[in-house]
């Protein structure tokens, strides 16, 4: 089988570069074409980010020779040499949403990184495990946007993917509200402690936008379609608090939920250990064997032993136990830069392959 031809737009940035190191010897894709900001432009991608490489495994031989193209003004040559692209750039809202539009209507698919078209109602929002039929509003996106094969599909934010998926299962016992404490690390922000020296042995108790997202998305992630567009569910009630932590990678949350018919402790351990999707039922090569792991002991999981779990892509859950207030609490933890960020968005490519939605051109 060829391989897909693959665009990283926004190649250079932390999430770019993850795209990277995991599209390396990838069964299905092959990256071909790199994108970046006008100041990265022109040179190789080696000489681009000459010094600024933040994963913990080598810059892949396969890209350093490719010369990094311009992310806004290259558009059409581009798409002209890729199958589909991923997208992780920094920009502003309303320039990404042009930008992917952009692409999407040169018959280019995208599979975003970013949050601009979270909301957009025709755009799916994939955790592919839990709400992989909201793919079908891309039949009404396409005719919205005039094109043949070009559409946008975009993953949640990456604060939200370690406790979703813990509570997915959950939601026949009817679900009512829920409190969700993120403590998230930094390269979340993009950064490590050498770009941000501040956050050793630090806290900050904000970021910004952060817990609107983390209250909002699932919503739309458990919503339905409904003529050509999704719905968001109008329950359960979320609240959170998201807080900056001093960790590389992983992204932890403290959750307490009620339930309109309470299960068991053991009822809800067994849907844990035997809840799977269409990425496992598929055999897609980047879906982890088990999606929700618990831990019986009591001082797991931590970040740094368990964000790694099925290559980055598994989630894990910990300390499920009553609580005097809800009717029960448990903490889980999600990598955020591999199933949070580029390992979710890969996952979500390769089933919209599966699907037939992405294809050879």
């Amino acid at each position: 089988m060829s391989k897909l031809k693959v665009g990283i737009i926004g190649g250079t940035g932390m999430v770019g570069q993850r795209f990277i190191s995991l599209l390396e010897n990838h069964p299905w894709f092959e990256v071909v074409s790199i994108a970046a900001s006008a100041n990265s432009a022109g040179r190789t991608y080696e000489e681009a980010v000459n010094g600024r490489w933040k994963m913990s495994t080598p810059m892949p031989d396969s890209v350093k020779n490719i010369v990094v193209k311009d992310a806004t003004l290259n558009v059409k040559e581009i798409c002209a040499e890729v199958d589909f692209v991923f997208c992780a750039v920094d920009m502003k809202k309303d320039e990404i949403k042009k930008l992917e539009e952009e692409y999407a209507k040169n018959e280019t698919p995208v599979v975003s990184n970013n949050s601009a078209h979270r909301w957009t109602p025709d755009v799916p929002m994939l955790i592919p495990e839990i709400n992989s039929d909201h793919v079908k509003v891309i039949d009404s996106q396409r005719k919205r946007l005039g094109t043949r094969n070009g559409f946008i599909a975009v993953k949640p934010n990456c604060s939200i993917q370690s406790y979703v998926p813990a509570l997915d299962p959950l939601r026949k016992f009817g679900i009512k509200n829920v409190v969700a404490c993120t403590y998230q690390a930094i390269s979340g922000a993009g950064k490590n402690f050498n770009d941000w020296p501040e956050m050793i042995d630090n806290v900050i108790p904000y970021i910004g936008g952060e817990e609107e997202k983390s209250e909002q998305e699932p919503l739309k992630i458990w919503g339905s379609v409904q003529n050509g567009e999704i719905v968001k569910a109008s329950s359960p009630v979320i609240t959170t608090q998201c807080i900056r932590v001093p960790v590389t990678d992983g992204h932890l949350a403290a959750v307490f939920v009620n339930f309109e018919n309470k299960p068991s402790k053991e009822e809800i351990l067994k849907i844990w250990e035997n809840y799977s999707g269409e990425p496992q039922s598929l055999q897609l090569p980047s879906a982890p064997k088990q999606f929700v792991k618990y831990f019986e002991e009591e001082n797991r999981p931590q970040t740094k032993l368990d964000r790694d779990i099925e290559n980055g892509m598994g989630i894990t859950v910990g300390r499920l136990r009553e609580d005097i207030l809800y009717d029960y609490k448990f903490v889980c933890l999600s990598h955020n830069t591999v199933r949070g960020a580029a390992g979710g968005a890969v996952l979500m490519a390769e089933y919209l392959k599966a699907k037939g939605y992405i294809q050879a051109k």
